[in-house]
């Protein structure tokens, strides 16, 4: 008997030992719930179901209403998001087919409203889709721990889409209010035989001066097949220069640009226009449209369009795309004009320099001359040519559209667009040669226009593999007109800026780039600069 109640009570033991709680098991009283596998199991399916519809939403919008939601309105997000898919395809295969027919739809400024504005509603829907799913996951089924991350997640994955739907929309109306009021045409569209030739102007209205001076002038001309480009720059204080018929100015001043006190410098005819307005009714900048006049009297060549860069805005646009890396071989000063020498930028290989520096490097004059800065500006217009990527165009386009409203402002039209883009990748590939007008070459106080326009000449027969030294000019340059030493009274063209018709370009040149002496001459300007 006592045997058997021992055999009870250790059977009684026992019971009470395996009923005890292990000192690992989770106490139910304490913070952490105790849940059976089989809870665990289905608070890991809400959460994949939760995930799946913002999943869904964010390759297909719409696509979670119709596995659980409102049919009607994920019925309708899909099909406005194939039909956006469906247009960004047919843009895309544009793009690569006809090129020219993609730009012009984009520069069309009333479509790039309405896809701004239809990417910014597409945008806000999208968002508000992922928050519909998100309420679709049913948040307080969820497990308590799963509840904060799985709303923070639906929160960060609208605003993502939604902010960069946005900020495609604004990049889209940036891009077309950046054509509408830079490109606004009015230059001469047919290539002068076979080449396309643009004047930049790098303006300065500093203090102390009646409106504003042109600093630097550069004409580039370049070969509408190939790309070749050759640089001519004028200095700033070139005397003298006269006029062609056809110019306005030439009322004003038919024995040329000529004054006893020595104050009538090149840079000075765009102000004298601009005084002058009556004389170009119906001429956006008559400032520059004089300034090409004269230009084209002491070249020789025919200027297709120009661009006017204001130099003080120079800077915004530097930043813009990151800074510009360049050589610099000597200490150049900063400031020193209408101020003291703030410090120099010292010299060095491959630096990477600022807007501020870049345009000091550009611009400044002192400890040095009109003509080494000259050729400081060529290096600067190089190392923008091969350093702004389409890269950087994309990622920066806002910041680059602001600046490029404050710097420039051309007659280039926007249907001429695709053709200069061409140009520009062309020329990216060819090594760019370059002249520049200065003594010894040419005196600027008593200038040979014949020899510059022989020079020009010259250059451009070089460029294209064909006989120099004294030869016949070449048909991509005419002869001196106007009051031009020597030349004959040749009308040029009409002072209206409109453009005239298009016409194709006539080859000058073969496609394949050839070794040419002396056509790689930036470089080595640039090594010395």
């Amino acid at each position: 008997m006592s045997d058997a109640r021992r055999g009870s009570g250790n059977l009684d033991d026992s019971v009470d030992e395996r009923r005890k709680p292990s000192p690992t098991a989770p106490d139910k009283g304490s913070s952490t719930a105790y849940r059976p596998a089989a809870q665990l199991r289905s608070d890991r399916l809400r959460l994949r179901r939760g995930l799946g519809f913002l999943g869904l939403t964010l390759v297909v919008p719409g696509s979670a209403q119709l596995r659980a939601g409102d049919r009607r309105v994920g019925r309708w997000a899909v099909r406005v998001w194939a039909a956006l898919i469906a247009l960004l395809v047919a843009f895309v295969v544009l793009l690569l087919v006809d090129r020219g027919a993609a730009i012009a739809i984009i520069t069309f400024r009333p479509l790039t409203i309405l896809i701004s504005l239809v990417l910014g509603l597409a945008g806000i829907g999208w968002a508000a889709l992922m928050l519909d799913a998100w309420r679709i996951a049913n948040p307080p089924s969820l497990a308590r721990r799963h509840r904060l991350g799985f709303g923070l997640l639906s929160i960060v994955l609208a605003l993502g889409l939604g902010g960069g739907m946005i900020a495609s929309a604004s990049a889209v109306n940036a891009e077309g209010d950046l054509i509408g009021s830079v490109f606004s045409g009015g230059g001469e569209t047919e290539a002068k035989a076979g080449r396309y030739n643009v004047l930049l102007l790098g303006g300065d209205a500093g203090k102390g001066r009646e409106g504003l001076r042109p600093d630097s002038m550069t004409v580039a001309s370049i070969d509408a097949t190939t790309g070749r480009t050759v640089l001519f720059s004028l200095p700033r204080n070139l005397e003298d220069v006269g006029f062609p018929d056809e110019s306005p100015m030439k009322k004003l001043y038919p024995n040329g640009f000529t004054c006893p006190n020595h104050e009538c410098l090149l840079n000075a005819v765009y102000t004298k226009a601009m005084e002058n307005k009556d004389l170009y009714p119906g001429v956006k900048d008559p400032g520059a449209q004089a300034t090409t006049e004269a230009i084209e009297w002491a070249t020789g060549l025919d200027i297709n369009y120009y661009a006017l860069i204001d130099l003080n805005g120079f800077k915004a646009l530097i930043d813009a795309v990151g800074g510009i890396t360049i050589d610099v071989n000597k200490p150049v000063a900063v400031g020193g004009e209408e101020t003291s020498v703030k410090r120099h930028i010292p010299a060095g290989k491959a630096q990477r320099l600022n807007g501020q520096d870049a345009l000091w490097f550009a611009r400044s004059r002192v400890e040095t001359s009109d003509y080494d800065r000259m050729a400081r500006q060529k290096c600067v217009m190089s190392a923008m040519l091969n350093q702004l990527d389409p890269v950087t165009v994309v990622t920066k386009f806002n910041a680059i559209a602001s600046a490029g409203k404050q710097v420039v402002e051309t007659n280039v039209p926007t249907s001429e667009m695709n053709r200069l883009m061409d140009l520009a990748l062309k020329a990216r590939q060819t090594k760019i040669a370059s002249v520049s007008f200065v003594p010894p070459m040419i005196q600027p106080g008593a200038p040979d226009y014949d020899l510059m326009r022989q020079a020009v000449r010259d250059k451009i027969a070089q460029s294209q593999g064909q006989p120099t030294a004294g030869a016949p000019a070449p048909k991509a340059t005419k002869l001196p007109v106007g009051n031009a030493p020597g030349g004959t009274s040749t009308p040029t063209r009409r002072a209206t800026g409109k453009a005239t018709s298009k016409a194709t370009p006539t080859p000058t040149a073969s496609p394949t780039p050839v070794a040419i002496p002396g056509a790689d001459d930036l470089v080595e300007v640039c090594a010395a600069a």
